[in-house]
């Protein structure tokens, strides 16, 4: 029996029989050719092939996982798309006369490169991207076929790494677990894991010798076990049963009320990158949509959304929700979520750059379009309006005097609207610090923990090797929360957690004793959360 440990992605068990995911290295060849317009027409080829496959991909996870989680192929897409890379593909082999496959193996390489180098955590991750797709095309003009599992049963798949491609690619139905040796908590192949409610764990030191041996994956330890003994087996097998009927029992929570024992209660409301998240949120049982990522309606497009496109999503939302809050966070653009046409440039620290409200203060018709988009939605449902990175007092000012300008216009024209409640994310901890003065300004506030640990505790939450000095449960993180609400609650608004620490039923019973009126998490935890919350006292 092996013992190995890593890191958690995805919490759970799995049992079962291991498969490895059988990854062919790409050997390219550097062959001269007289025949350059020829070999740029199969380049041409493989690129509109490519395209067509991530387009492909893009529609596969967009219905069975979410738009949001979507979005990665359709920038792969654009890559592909991009004249750089394309110029250089092209003039690799005019110049030098070489063969298709390494011109784009050496541009793939180059821009990994000079992505990797970068200050910018945004244009890091792209490093990975770009030798994802340069991949795919020499695989396309090699004729070679995807990575491949064999895995004729259920099982524990692993892997030296997993491409956000091959792992929506994977029959879900034949997944029990992932064990990966490389990647992060951030990764999108992470997020996916997540989303897919599939166990996980990376940073494990993989073998491809362990393909057909029994594992056991207890990703809430970290613990990746090969070949295990009678008495581990039983134990775990035992566990496995206890976390299926834990699951069935979750199910049977559908209806019931977010309670205490003692009788307080808490809202728990789900998180949503689109409106096919809304119906997992519904399907779990969502008491409302807590954080409406209006941001991936940017992110999906080439130019900006239009008001009526935008309208048409917020009114599907308030009218899927039928009556129950959705709490839609304004653009929240920037940092780690980029879109070519804002043009925003190059920033050394982008988390700390100019994103979110920043943006929208400093280009008011973007702002406006979306707040009209918002107010006239309102008028179908119960929307609340959320306002992403607040800082200062003047913010709130300028914020108002827009909303004011909309509501105006929208009257004058004759345009239907209602008026919504208004909240912004506590998310910094200069807003948590003067939450005193902030309460005092608007209807209800909502925690970002995630940006918040990140800022108090100054880590770049997207940088793997901070991962260890990365304390969430940090007491300085837990104060400014405990003040944000305490704040709320003397200026009679209400306070709620979106972030992640929402979902960490080890802090549950903490934020209920600091009155926490709202917790907003992915939809397939609420029930989990529920479970808890009806367990305090």
């Amino acid at each position: 029996m092996e013992r190995y440990t890593g890191k958690k992605i995805y919490e759970g068990i799995a049992v079962g029989r291991i498969a490895w995911l059988g990854k062919k290295e790409q050997v390219v060849e550097r062959k001269h050719t007289e025949d350059t317009e020829a070999e740029k027409k199969r380049y041409e080829d493989a690129r509109n092939e490519a395209i067509a496959q991530l387009r492909a991909l893009y529609e596969k996870t967009k219905n069975e996982i979410g738009e949001a989680d979507a979005e990665i192929f359709d920038v792969h897409a654009m890559m592909l798309e991009d004249d750089g890379y394309n110029d250089s593909v092209n003039n690799i082999i005019e110049s030098q006369q070489m063969n298709a496959e390494y011109a784009v193996a050496v541009t793939g390489d180059n821009f990994a490169e000079t992505f990797a180098s970068m200050d910018d955590e945004y244009f890091k991750a792209r490093s990975v991207d770009v030798k994802d797709i340069s991949e795919r095309v020499i695989r396309i003009l090699s004729g070679e076929s995807e990575a491949s599992v064999d895995a004729s049963e259920p099982s524990i798949l692993v892997a030296d790494d997993l491409t956000p491609s091959e792992t929506v690619q994977l029959d879900k139905s034949k997944i029990l677990a992932f064990v990966t040796r490389k990647g992060s908590s951030n990764s999108h192949t992470a997020i996916l894991a997540r989303t897919m409610n599939i166990p996980a764990i990376i940073n494990v030191d993989v073998q491809e010798s362990w393909n057909g041996k029994t594992g056991i994956l207890d990703s809430d330890k970290g613990i990746f076990i090969v070949d295990p003994d009678e008495a581990t087996s039983k134990e775990y097998n035992d566990r496995l049963e206890a976390q299926n009927q834990a699951k069935k029992l979750l199910l049977e929570l559908k209806g019931k009320p977010n309670e205490t024992k003692s009788g307080q209660k808490v809202m728990l409301f789900a998180n949503v990158g689109n409106l096919s998240d809304i119906g997992s949120a519904i399907q779990y049982d969502a008491g409302g949509i807590g954080l409406f990522r209006s941001e991936f309606i940017y992110l999906g497009k080439d130019t900006y959304p239009t008001e009526e496109e935008q309208f048409t999503i917020y009114r599907k939302a308030a009218e899927l929700m039928a009556g129950k809050k959705v709490i839609i966070r304004t653009l929240d653009i920037g940092a780690d979520k980029q879109c070519d046409y804002f043009e925003l440039g190059h920033e050394d620290n982008p988390a700390m750059g100019f994103r979110a409200i920043r943006i929208c203060l400093k280009r008011p018709e973007v702002f406006k379009t979306q707040l009209r988009a918002l107010f006239r939605a309102a008028a179908y449902g119960n929307i609340h309006i959320m306002y992403p990175m607040i800082t200062s007092m003047s913010e709130i000012e300028q914020i108002k005097k827009i909303v004011a300008e909309v509501k105006a216009e929208l009257k004058e024209q004759g345009v239907p609207y209602k008026d919504a409640p208004q909240g912004i994310m506590i998310e910094t901890p200069a807003a948590a610090v003067i939450t005193d003065r902030l309460a005092k300004e608007v209807d209800f506030f909502s925690i970002g923990t995630n940006d918040l640990t990140q800022y108090t505790l100054a880590i770049d939450r997207q940088n793997a090797a901070l991962e260890d000095f990365c304390d969430v449960h940090h007491e300085a993180v837990l104060r400014l929360i405990e003040m944000t609400v305490e704040n709320a609650h003397k200026n009679g608004i209400w306070a709620g957690i979106c972030g992640e620490l929402a979902a960490d039923t080890s802090l549950t019973e903490t934020f209920l004793k600091m009155g926490v009126d709202e917790l907003s998490v992915a939809p397939p935890s609420v029930l989990k959360v529920r479970k808890v919350v009806r367990e305090c006292d």
